[in-house]
């Protein structure tokens, strides 16, 4: 190590003659010998998601560059060998999900519940798959003796392989693609404030009436209930495969030493937050995509008038929405020419016929390097978060369609700060979109606000992945209770000051009574000694 670090030393004055690029590396490389010591840390992302995957793969390759050993479980394995990442590939525990989800799954899933889908799909039938499946036992049985420092882990549904923390004697953290749902703020005490922050299971309100706070608090602990109930099977699931004696689901999530979350103040805006729950929002966003393939890269670079994108994230097919809904949007946009629109279509073939000659579709894109192109106008999403805060973050106003989720609070709140418009897709009509395309491509409101939204988003101490990478390297040298709140280990009427408040009520109610009771005594005692006189005269 130390001859390694003098020929970095002496190299240097050489490396600054010839390219600043290779001093920046090499300066790199310096930091992480001289600052950076070594962990070995075990990822595990079951779920099928590529969006969510999108923020876990950046946090764990983000390890891997600090030069720690990452060992990543998921169904996403690298397409090419990064240094210090090791996949472990599983398959997937239900149909792939990428570019494959239809109009007529959305309502399936909308209309079984969310919630209800989120605990007992995505969380108790990827738990019980998972923990099955054979690489992910040889994790368990371990018989390679592999020592890891710490697990990450998501925090959506699947809660059970937070055990692999328990099980290995190290630290848990938990990484959520999305900002908190309702059933998150608890595994690190964290105060969720319902009297101004609504659960992401809402659409978004701000400066809330007495209603309105009402019905958030209402919802947040029934979803919260709810999730937790039928979630619960995983305990049982973890005795299965860990041993009679590891702990339930739910005090597995109390043991988490840290949640990261893709939040951000700029656009979630201020809230309450314990030191163990950390906004990252925007980790996501690295500049590492392949570039735009030439021919559509020459089709956008033509585009003088420019042009709009158009994608329903890496899920959705567009294609598969009903033809009225795709009627209107051939007749909007086809009117927008010469301006162009960029759309995302896995399987064009099956589009309606009459495609608008504005429109270009395309299977997949690098999304931020078309986001940052020099001739894009505006971004017509379903709000997913990924995706969106790419938008933000490359100053480009958005028409949202949301469809399911997390996605109707999302819009709302870009609705709220002036850098997007809201359209419903099931009641859109060809007027209705004419005038958001016309207000979001000539009302420079939207633009301007969204640069001001973009550079507050971009504003910050340290990049979102440099502050997840040092706390995660925080709880591995200090432990999994450096952070910890002690709300964790309170319950909710403690931590309320319930008892408190009652108690000084209580306090306060006998103080009143015995001052009462002291003042009639008095009063009686005193009163014969005056009435007496008064008495003796009558006589």
């Amino acid at each position: 190590m130390i001859k390694n670090m003098t020929f970095v030393y002496t190299a240097l004055p050489v490396v600054i003659t010839t390219s600043s690029k290779i001093m920046k590396n090499l300066l790199i490389i310096l930091t992480i010998l001289t600052n950076c010591h070594g962990y070995r840390i075990l990822g595990i992302f079951p779920w099928n998601s590529r969006s969510h995957m999108m923020f876990h793969e950046q946090t764990m390759k983000g390890l891997a560059r600090r030069g720690h050993q990452v060992d990543v479980v998921s169904i996403f394995p690298q397409k090419e060998p990064y240094p210090n990442y090791t996949d472990i590939d599983i398959p997937s525990a239900t149909p792939e999900w990428t570019n494959t989800a239809t109009y007529e799954l959305m309502l399936e899933i909308m209309q079984s519940g969310i919630i209800h889908v989120l605990a007992t799909v995505f969380g108790n039938f990827y738990c019980e798959k998972g923990l099955e499946n054979p690489k992910v036992r040889a994790l368990i049985d371990n018989p390679n003796n592999v020592s890891y420092d710490l697990v990450i882990t998501e925090i959506f549904a699947a809660h059970c392989f937070m055990a692999f923390g328990h099980h290995l004697k190290v630290p848990v953290v938990g990484l959520s693609s999305s900002a908190l749902y309702p059933w998150g703020n608890d595994m690190v005490g964290n105060p969720p404030n319902l009297a101004f922050v609504p659960n992401n299971l809402l659409e978004h309100m701000e400066n809330m009436s007495f209603w309105q706070r009402l019905y958030n608090v209402l919802h947040t602990y029934y979803y919260r209930m709810y999730f937790n109930y039928y979630t619960s099977p995983q305990s049982d699931m973890i005795k299965k495969y860990f041993g009679p004696d590891a702990p339930g689901v739910r005090e597995l999530e109390h043991d988490l030493a840290l949640i990261l979350t893709n939040s951000h103040l700029a656009i979630n805006g201020p809230r309450p937050t314990t030191p163990a729950l950390v906004e990252v929002g925007g980790l996501h966003i690295q500049d590492d995509d392949p570039e735009i393939p030439a021919d559509h890269l020459k089709w956008l670079n033509e585009s003088k008038d420019g042009f709009i994108y158009f994608t329903f994230g890496s899920m959705m097919q567009i294609e598969s929405f009903p033809k009225p809904v795709l009627d209107v949007l051939y007749k909007s946009l086809g009117k927008l020419a010469p301006i162009r629109v960029f759309m995302k279509a896995p399987q064009p073939e099956k589009l309606p016929p009459g495609l608008p000659k504005n429109i270009r579709t395309f299977t997949w894109m690098p999304q931020l390097k078309v986001l940052r192109h020099k001739n894009i106008r505006a971004f017509i999403t379903h709000g997913g978060l990924m995706g969106t805060q790419e938008a933000i973050h490359s100053a480009v106003p958005m028409i949202g369609m949301p469809l399911f989720a997390d996605q109707f609070t999302n819009v709302d709140l870009y609705v709220s700060k002036k850098i997007a418009i809201r359209l419903d897709y099931a009641d859109m009509t060809e007027n209705k979109l004419d005038h958001a395309l016309n207000e979001i491509l000539h009302n420079p409101i939207y633009r301007e606000t969204m640069k001001k939204v973009s550079e507050k988003f971009k504003d910050g101490p340290m990049s979102p992945l440099d502050t997840a990478v040092y706390w995660i390297e925080y709880v591995i040298r200090h432990g999994k209770t450096a952070l910890r709140s002690p709300a964790v280990n309170m319950y909710w009427w403690q931590v309320a000051l319930v008892d408190v408040y009652v108690f000084l009520t209580i306090t306060a109610l006998v103080i009143v009574f015995v001052t009462v009771k002291i003042v009639r005594f008095i009063s009686k005692i005193l009163s014969p000694a005056v009435n007496t006189p008064h008495s003796k005269k009558v006589n």
